[in-house]
């Protein structure tokens, strides 16, 4: 996992991501719509819906909200002609930048983004550019204070997955895309408590900044997704322990 992600389950555990419920119930709501409207609004039968139903259980979301979601997608209350769409482009010291947006105005997303770059000492890149230096995996935490971070290991790499690493205080499974759901169903059957379960883009090599470089970095990262219309931001980096550690204060 990318130390941008580390920096997210930092903030989640302070609450700052309360703080912003409703922005993400609204984030959440626009991926069960979209995986709704071209899956079939039936989650057994809906894979990357089941998997969005799953996430927004995950943070929380109403039950009331989900079923919304989906009878949007479905035509029964309305909504917006969402459209996925990613931007690429480049943070302080060379950083890749791979943003995802669902949005009803690709050009007016577009800028925002181009903007919020600038300001943070970044720029736009030209499709292709940053989107090769990242590979599409599923991606299963757990928390390894409910469980036994080696025998949990163990049960996701005989699952099928690709690479398991233990944190300080998590496990981080990877599996290709298409082993995703059975390796989350068999740490489900052993009662793993599992924090997230997400399709992610992946670095295949990450770039280390200095300290002044790296805080630049994650306040950019965090600026794009505070932006309505992105639904996920990943980055080649790899933060030290000490500048997680200096915005955890911050916190």
């Amino acid at each position: 996992m990318s130390g941008h992600s580390k920096w997210s389950t930092i903030k989640r555990q302070k609450g700052v991501a309360d703080a912003r419920r409703g922005q993400l119930f609204t984030k959440l709501a626009k991926e069960i719509i979209l995986a709704a409207r071209e899956g079939g609004g039936d989650p057994d039968r809906n894979f990357r819906l089941r998997l969005a139903v799953q996430k927004g259980r995950d943070n929380n979301m109403p039950s009331e909200n989900i079923e919304r979601a989906i009878k949007k997608a479905s035509g029964e209350a309305g909504g917006s002609a969402l459209a996925e769409a990613s931007f690429e482009g480049y943070g302080p010291g060379g950083v890749a930048i791979l943003i995802q947006i669902l949005s009803d105005n690709r050009n007016r997303t577009l800028q925002e983004i181009r903007s919020v770059l600038n300001r943070g000492g970044g720029n736009m890149a030209e499709a292709g550019a940053v989107s090769w230096l990242f590979e599409s995996k599923g991606v299963i935490m757990i928390d390894s204070d409910q469980v036994d971070a080696e025998e949990a290991a163990l049960w996701a790499i005989d699952a099928g997955a690709e690479d398991v690493k233990i944190e300080r205080d998590s496990v981080e499974v990877y599996t290709a895309l298409d082993d995703l759901e059975t390796v989350r169903r068999v740490l489900e059957e052993k009662n793993v408590p599992m924090t997230s379960t997400e399709m992610s883009m992946i670095p295949k090599s990450t770039l280390e900044l200095d300290e002044g470089d790296a805080l630049r970095t994650l306040k950019l990262l965090d600026k794009l997704e505070e932006l309505d219309e992105v639904q996920r931001v990943f980055s080649n980096v790899d933060f030290s322990e000490e500048v997680l550690e200096k915005l955890k204060a911050e916190v």
